[in-house]
């Protein structure tokens, strides 16, 4: 039996394809599964022990390296091949099922995937090539599949994280177990505790670990979706901006900084980095169909575009989804990109005509119904459309199947469940409210936005539809309700800074209820969001109109002072 242990092993391994640029996007989506393969010569600092030979070794720090990146695909092949060369590596087999595990993830694995997992943890335990340390491992991961499979998953997360808390209690100075039980640990946050209790925690337990090793991926990427929260984002800034260092060339690891840069509406650096994680993303097709993480770094995309005023280029966003002409990665997330993109060019501007007749974006025969809450977003928009263009009938239609999406949500996503709720809710009081019943309307608006007060960002998505928020600041701004609708898009401004209708709502809204202090504030970050709008916009005209008549009387009362002080 080899012993190997590998301290501060620095994965940087001589790559077998040498990094090509990325051809042109329109070439890529045409012939996904022939683009360079992904480098892995950069993929971070792990430690890591191992009782397999040397030359398995190699493989499986690097397939730990993925796993922390979440990029379970490539890093089961490394597992794989670890065991391919060291029939007895234990340890290779636990990273297999390992990779079967997606803790952070709303992809649950079906029952066959479950079973296959649970084989394979069957077989590391049974290996006679095994430390003590290694069977810890073992058993830890053993643990989520100890209650058998379940619908919610939530049972298999719970064991899951006893079984890594007593590892890292045992071994407290690994940090690889110190980072999987961070991992394990944040999977079981309420998400409506707004303490942020373990969020918290998780950052503390990941500190030492960037202390220690200031390249680990899994202390980069664990507190970056500890920190995912409007008022924890800032914290996990200076994470964000090197995480796309350490691995250039994996597309998660280049797209998970924009979950703080969104948080924090840093709209520049979300597409730049969104841009590079989809470029990468051609390069590691999903056994041969359009990974899900291109499409998720084009919604992300198209969403911060949109909050900018670069309608063009969101509109660009939509017509390369439009022309995938490969097979596309069976994946919640592929279902949230295909049902946003379109929804989202005619919810945020308003154009309810568009939104009455928005489709989902289902290249081929791919199965958006296969996840109801993905697929609730087309009905949603639907819906809303038709409320706001006198449809009644349409949106009758569409709110009844929403209900029918959430009840079938119910069963298995008590989160997404809530949140179609929240948008038959918002449909349901647009409707009312345009059928005359406006206090009814109102009613009903504010019991989405406090319902959605309730929960918080999904990782899935860079922000709601159209936040509820925001809706009811609508609804209340429609009723000359001035400074309550002021409220609810500064509501939504502390949940979703720089958007760009609750940026403008905010300053409209203030400068009607007579806060003109306010409203010069939002209009001047207004404008300076909206300085690169591809589009004529009529609120930045009306922007540059109420700043240059704030700046004309700032000059007016400074010349009175001047003429009054030479006196």
């Amino acid at each position: 039996m080899y012993r190997l242990l590998l301290l501060g092993f620095l994965i940087v391994f001589a790559s077998c394809a040498a990094k090509e640029v990325a051809p042109p996007e329109a070439e890529v989506e045409k012939k996904p599964a022939q683009q360079a393969a992904t480098d892995l010569s950069e993929l971070g600092t792990v430690n890591f022990q191992t009782s397999c030979n040397p030359a398995a070794a190699v493989h499986l720090n690097r397939g730990l390296a993925l796993l922390h990146h979440m990029t379970y695909g490539l890093a089961k092949k490394e597992f794989q091949t670890a065991t391919s060369i060291d029939p007895q590596c234990a340890i290779g087999y636990w990273g297999q099922a390992m990779t079967g595990i997606h803790p952070l993830w709303s992809d649950k694995p079906s029952d066959k995937l479950f079973n296959d997992g649970k084989s394979l943890i069957d077989k590391a335990a049974a290996s006679t090539n095994q430390s003590q340390w290694e069977a810890d491992y073992i058993a830890a991961t053993g643990q989520y599949y100890a209650p058998g499979w379940t619908v919610d998953e939530k049972a298999n997360l719970q064991s899951f994280e006893k079984g890594w808390e007593s590892v890292y209690m045992k071994y407290p100075d690994d940090l690889e177990a110190r980072s999987l039980y961070a991992l394990s640990f944040l999977a079981n946050a309420d998400p409506q505790d707004k303490s942020y209790a373990r969020q918290l925690s998780t950052g503390q337990l990941l500190e030492r670990v960037l202390e220690e090793v200031p390249n680990h991926p899994g202390a980069h990427h664990y507190t970056i979706h500890a920190f995912d929260y409007p008022p924890l984002a800032e914290k996990a800034l200076d994470i964000a901006y090197n995480y796309g260092n350490i691995a250039p060339d994996i597309p998660h690891a280049l797209h998970m900084p924009t979950h703080i840069f969104t948080r924090l509406g840093l709209w520049d650096d979300s597409i730049e980095m969104n841009s590079r994680s989809a470029a990468a993303a051609l390069k590691n097709p999903a056994g041969g169909a359009i990974s899900l993480h291109y499409l998720h770094a084009l919604d992300y995309m198209a969403y911060s575009y949109l909050q900018k005023g670069q309608d063009l280029k969101a509109k660009e966003v939509q017509d390369t989804i439009a022309a995938l002409k490969g097979p596309i990665q069976k994946h919640v997330v592929s279902s949230y990109t295909l049902a946003s993109v379109s929804a989202r060019l005619a919810m945020e501007r308003h154009d309810w005509q568009q939104a009455s007749q928005v489709q989902a974006q289902t290249p081929g025969d791919y199965p958006i119904g296969a996840h109801p809450a993905m697929f609730a977003i087309t009905h949603f928009t639907r819906a809303l459309g038709a409320a706001n263009t006198g449809q009644e009938e349409l949106a009758k239609e569409e709110i009844a199947i929403l209900g029918r999406l959430q009840e079938e949500e119910s069963k298995s996503s008590a989160y997404w469940a809530k949140q179609v709720e929240i948008q038959q809710l918002s449909a349901v009081a647009w409707l009312t409210y345009n059928q005359g019943l406006k206090e009814q309307g109102l009613n009903v608006m504010k019991k989405a936005a406090d319902l959605e007060a309730t929960t918080d960002k999904h990782p899935i998505t860079p922000g709601e539809i159209l936040p509820a928020s925001e809706l009811y600041g609508d609804m209340l701004a429609k009723s000359e309700k001035y400074s309550q609708a002021l409220k609810q898009y500064e509501r939504s401004l502390v949940r979703s800074p720089n958007r760009f209708n609750s940026l403008l709502g905010a300053a409209q809204m203030a400068e009607l209820s007579g806060d003109m202090g306010k409203a010069f504030w939002y209009y001047t970050k207004f404008l300076e969001l909206t300085k690169d709008a591809e589009i004529q916009l009529d609120e930045v005209d009306k922007a540059k109109t109420f700043i240059g008549m704030i700046e004309k009387k700032k000059t007016e009362i400074n010349n009175k002072k001047n003429k009054q002080s030479e006196q």
